[in-house]
């Protein structure tokens, strides 16, 4: 079964750090790191005017997942409103410092008329990815070469990816009794710090690019039933799934993609207030002029991503501009939540 979002068409997204993670040369396993990430998260949900108020009845926070949430949304510096809206995010290291992992996930605004708060499936189902993320490898389990050949252990943990971490943070969010129902897109990749690998996982219509050379080396094509109708994860009822009929969406409906990324390399991670927004050439553009104005990697990782916030917040309320929305049917703007990941690789030098 599917929910048409009532949301989908075009506003923009927020920007604060969200962490800045570092990796060495070496961690405790003795193994070289030799790629390090700066990272930056952003937000910015739909103006209070735009639409219906809708029903809210967050993660209590003294609750795990609620507990989590605020971590997440008090990281300085904060975002452009105080909470991403019916969208989230995370950001995790993995497993002894041998990656990064991160997603986003666009909660779907149309269970509202239903009395159901969109928010809690999409946090929960990130709260779950980064604690899955948490205690998995980008890549195989390590070994330490150092040590004798008697000697050798192979670590704790397994290697996970990404549709394999979407996989169990569905199935623990359909586990979560305070999510009654809801639904989401959802996009998660994880970065090897030892190799430089990318790996990702994307359903719907979030998804993300690489930006290489000031041009895009990829992007994700969205993933639709039909227009405005994106695959989604969901959460049904189940006298309304009985009802139905219907087939769902799956982890394993998602599009998987994986390359080496290279030094300078720029991925962003983002849900359709972007995409729906802002055109390609325009995001490159940006991402080049912040990059001749020289500074650290993290300084210029944050003033990108403020930059194209900036520039997404006045295309919404831009009436005279075409939108890359509007460029598949012309409609009026309407206002979205959206949020923003962006991972910059470096590779370290000995």
């Amino acid at each position: 079964m599917t929910l048409q979002s009532q949301t989908r068409a075009r506003m923009l997204f927020p920007s604060p750090i969200l962490r800045v993670l570092r990796t060495s040369r070496r961690c405790l396993s003795s193994m070289p790191r030799p790629y390090k990430f700066h990272v930056c998260a952003n937000w910015l949900s739909a103006p209070p005017e735009h639409g219906p108020k809708k029903r809210s009845a967050p993660f209590p926070a003294e609750s795990p997942i609620g507990l989590w949430r605020d971590h997440m949304l008090t990281r300085p510096p904060r975002g452009f409103s105080r909470t991403p809206g019916e969208d989230f995010f995370y950001v995790q290291e993995m497993r002894n410092q041998s990656g990064l992992s991160f997603g986003v996930a666009d909660g779907v605004g149309g269970w509202a008329s239903s009395g159901v708060d969109p928010s809690l499936f999409s946090q929960a189902l990130m709260y779950h990815s980064h604690r899955y993320a948490k205690v998995g490898w980008p890549g195989e389990p390590e070994v330490d070469a150092t040590k004798d050949y008697e000697d050798r252990e192979v670590l704790e943990g397994w290697e996970l990816h990404p549709r394999e971490c979407l996989k169990l943070a569905y199935e623990a969010t359909l586990r979560e009794r305070a999510v009654i129902a809801g639904s989401s897109t959802a996009c998660l990749i994880t970065l090897n710090a030892s190799s430089g690998l990318l790996r990702a996982a994307n359903l719907g219509d979030s998804g993300f690019m690489i930006i290489r050379s000031s041009s895009v080396f990829y992007r994700q094509r969205a993933q639709t039933h039909f227009f405005n109708c994106p695959r989604q994860l969901a959460k049904i009822p189940s006298v309304i799934e009985k009802l139905s009929g219907e087939d769902m969406d799956a982890p394993e409906d998602a599009d998987i993609y994986e390359t080496k990324l290279r030094d300078g390399d720029l991925v962003i991670a983002y849900t359709d207030g972007l995409s729906d927004n802002v055109f390609n050439h325009e995001i490159t553009s940006i991402c080049s002029l912040v990059s001749r104005s020289g500074g650290s990697e993290d300084a210029q990782v944050k003033l990108i991503s403020d930059r194209v916030i900036e520039y997404a917040r006045a295309c919404m309320y831009n009436d005279r501009r075409s939108s890359p929305f509007e460029s598949e049917i012309r409609t009026t703007s309407r206002p979205f939540d959206a949020v923003f990941d962006m991972a910059f690789p470096q590779r370290q030098r000995p």
